[in-house]
């Protein structure tokens, strides 16, 4: 994740890292879970437009990622 560490330096302001470290931890957790993180990105914010309730956000984890049925 060098890489990412060097991109970082260019975010602008702390809030902006900050933000770009939670979007690469997400992406890292889904690669770890053997999820495709565009897949899990696209289907996340469609459940959460769609109005998924927030009592119920463990459903959306990329570690409980399953195909729609």
């Amino acid at each position: 994740m060098t890489l990412s560490r060097k991109n970082a330096l260019f975010a602008g302001h702390d809030d902006g890292g900050r933000s770009s470290a939670r979007i690469a931890s997400l992406i890292v957790t889904c690669k770890i879970s053997g999820v495709e993180p565009y897949v899990w990105m696209k289907a996340t914010l469609k459940a959460i437009a769609k109005g998924h309730p927030q009592s119920r956000i463990d459903d959306l984890m990329p570690w409980a990622f399953g195909p729609p049925t």
